[in-house]
């Protein structure tokens, strides 16, 4: 490299390894257990995504563009579970790539405790673990200014936390 030629710039690869490299990523069945403690998931994936395959009961849906707005504690554009610092979020995407990177992100606004779905909801399906079709996609969680009066939240979503995953959806 000659000396004035500056250095590559990061692949993805680069950005995703040094996202995960601060994580403490979960598999899905350590997802699920945390949920059941109180964890927050909160599905990525975009409508088309959950309509085809369907959606993990009792996670909140918040687009990726914008979650860093919907889980920050100290944003007017924050969700109702987004209580404090110290809230365990889980982020699930399709197959595990951007919710890393997204996980991250939280974690640089100063939410220490988020991480995310290792291998996404597909490797969660694939588990074995619950999945629901409903008639209709889940909403994208609004603010809490806006579901303090009313809209953003309809009956067809998942209640908050903590997630009621006890039983696995499919046959007895």
């Amino acid at each position: 490299m000659c000396a004035y030629e500056s250095p590559a710039p990061p692949s993805v690869d680069d950005l995703l390894a040094r996202a995960r490299s601060g994580l403490r990523r979960l598999d899905p069945a350590a997802a699920f257990n945390a949920a059941r403690g109180g964890a927050i998931i909160v599905d990525t994936r975009p409508e088309w995504q959950r309509r085809a395959d369907g959606e993990i009961p009792g996670a909140i849906v918040i687009e990726r563009n914008h979650l860093e707005w919907r889980c920050d504690p100290g944003s007017v554009a924050c969700v109702p579970e987004a209580t404090g610092y110290d809230v365990t979020w889980i982020i699930c995407c399709d197959e595990g790539y951007s919710s890393s990177i997204a996980a991250a992100s939280l974690q640089a606004l100063g939410l220490s405790k988020a991480t995310d779905v290792t291998g996404g909801f597909r490797a969660w399906r694939a588990a074995g673990l619950p999945v629901v079709k409903p008639a209709a996609p889940y909403s994208p969680r609004l603010p809490r200014a806006a579901t303090a009066s009313g809209p953003g939240k309809t009956s067809a979503d998942p209640p908050a936390s903590p997630l009621n995953l006890g039983k696995k959806a499919g046959p007895s």
